[in-house]
């Protein structure tokens, strides 16, 4: 029985995340996300009229969605700091288990010049907004001020990001246990002295 339309549509955003995931934007080419998801020829031009770079555009959305699950539920967590704990460990998981392969989707995109496709650096901004602001929230709630929390929401992120890419390249954990270690005493000292404490 052959797969339903929608599913060859699926397994191709799905294929192209994780192709993004490991080898980056611009190796991730249509011939490559056919042969990773078995979807026919005929349907990347069906599904994806845009072609490549809308296919990579559904691929960061869909990517980008799903930190922000990951985020919107630790940010639920009573303390803030376990919750930021929490999605350091997430990605150091991903880095071991994909044996340092795999990276974050969206900085793939980001850090690659899309000159035919500027539409793709816009989502993959559009992206790290939504996991600032999530983040943001989190702090706010927890009695920062805003201004501090979109700030702290945007290190968390960066120091998260910078140190995936870290241990990529050292094919080691100790980057991102050492961001870890120090959002984790920044936020407790932040939270510690923040008004009304």
């Amino acid at each position: 029985m052959s797969p339903r339309r929608s599913d060859s549509r699926e397994r191709m955003i799905l294929s192209a995340a994780a192709l993004l995931r490991e080898y980056g934007a611009s190796a991730t080419s249509v011939d490559r996300v056919l042969a990773h998801s078995g979807a026919p020829r005929g349907s990347v031009y069906h599904h994806f009229p845009g072609g490549r770079a809308q296919l990579i555009d559904e691929a960061v959305a869909l990517a980008g969605d799903f930190i922000a699950g990951l985020i919107d539920a630790a940010v639920q967590a009573d303390d803030p700091v376990d919750a930021i704990d929490a999605f350091f460990v997430l990605w150091r998981e991903r880095l071991v288990d994909s044996d340092f392969r795999a990276g974050c989707p969206i900085v793939a995109v980001a850090v690659e010049t899309n000159d035919d496709a500027p539409q793709l650096a816009r989502s993959a901004a559009a992206v790290f907004a939504r996991w600032q602001d999530a983040l943001a929230a989190l702090f706010l709630r927890h009695g920062l001020t805003e201004e501090r929390s979109r700030r702290l929401g945007a290190f968390v992120i960066a120091a998260v990001e910078g140190a995936v890419i870290m241990c990529r390249a050292e094919q080691s954990t100790a980057p991102i246990e050492a961001a870890a270690a120090e959002i984790h005493n920044l936020l407790l000292h932040t939270l510690r002295d923040r008004p009304g404490a």
